[in-house]
């Protein structure tokens, strides 16, 4: 959830849950991701859509986890020419009730990984493992509250935003239950569980901030957590929400220890934290990862290279089990990853 300075607030609405009239900046990105994930089948994905409209194209990403450990992927840049639905490259977001439910489909190809750290390199992941068709429907309906919105002054005017190290002005964040099916080179899964979602919009540069640990999993109706540790060069910070019978609670910091693999990838990590009075003790462990990637080139020549580890984690939050994803991103500095001490 956006930190809200003195003298501002957040400001939120249904309106807010269709897309927008993009800023005058050549980086305006409005962004929307889904995820659902099924505990009893150690299965489950998640999908993203963001348009960058100003730049004439959308990012589309789907990305499934498969019970066998392969996963289906599919990353692109498909043209777009305005920012008025959610609809790119075969993937298609219906809002079907603001804030309340939601229809998601895919039409297209998938790259069937068998070994899925092979993403490393996508243009030899791509190459070297079999490019197969793919259909996929959920219907996701809300299991908590909107957090989060546009932080503007408190009589409504916006703040400025330097679109060179902007992340995004404005964004909010849901837990859903979701169900559907996923057909896969000829093969069908049926799946039923939850996840979380969250839109962003505004300008944005995935080279903006130094690194973040995003954690997001469903427990019970009684409980789900959704935590970003960010550094954005200014140190770290933590914050995120708590979600139970008596509604959302901040956290009151928290702090994760990671354990990474031979890849510098997290296989398994510990994260504590603290809302309205409770503790709360949460180990996670991987299941399966792809390692992603986003460069950016600047007008010298330089390129920059964020790398983004998408991690479906089977997590017990104070003993009880549960699954959800970790999602770790890092820009790479002289071939290290900026939030691995060395």
């Amino acid at each position: 959830m956006p930190s809200v300075p003195k003298g501002c607030k957040l400001a939120l609405d249904p309106r807010d849950d269709y897309n927008h009239a993009p800023d005058d900046v050549s980086n305006y990105n409005e962004s929307m991701y889904f995820s659902v994930l099924d505990l009893e089948q150690t299965m489950g994905g998640w999908v993203r859509i963001g348009n960058r409209v100003n730049e004439g194209y959308a990012e589309m990403t789907i990305c499934w986890y498969l019970p066998d450990g392969r996963i289906a992927f599919m990353a692109s840049r498909p043209k777009i020419t305005s920012n008025e639905e959610m609809n790119a490259g075969g993937l298609r977001f219906e809002i079907l009730d603001p804030f309340e439910n939601h229809r998601l489909t895919y039409e297209g190809k998938v790259c069937l990984l068998e070994r899925p750290h092979e993403m490393v390199d996508p243009g030899r992941a791509f190459r070297e493992n079999p490019i197969v068709e793919c259909r996929l429907e959920v219907n996701q309906r809300a299991a908590s509250e909107c957090v989060g919105g546009e932080v503007v002054r408190e009589d409504g005017a916006p703040l400025p935003i330097d679109p060179e190290k902007g992340f995004g002005k404005a964004h909010f964040d849901q837990f859903m239950h979701g169900d559907g099916w996923l057909l896969v080179d000829g093969e069908r899964y049926e799946f039923s569980g939850h996840g979380a979602r969250d839109k962003t919009w505004g300008p944005r540069y995935w080279q903006s901030i130094d690194w973040y640990r995003w954690l997001h999993f469903y427990v019970s109706p009684e409980l789900s957590i959704e935590a970003t540790l960010m550094n954005d060069g200014k140190g770290t910070r933590c914050s995120g929400m708590v979600f139970t019978p008596d509604g959302m609670q901040e956290i009151e910091g928290g702090e994760i220890d990671t354990d990474w693999d031979e890849h510098g990838y997290q296989k398994s990590l510990r994260f504590k934290t603290r809302a309205a009075g409770v503790d709360y003790e949460v180990e996670g462990r991987v299941a399966s990862l792809i390692p992603l990637r986003n460069r950016r080139q600047l007008p010298d020549g330089t390129w920059l290279q964020t790398r983004i580890t998408e991690g479906l984690t089977c997590y017990t939050c104070n003993g009880v089990a549960a699954i959800g994803m970790s999602e770790y991103l890092d820009q790479i500095v002289d071939g290290r990853p900026s939030g691995i001490e060395p």
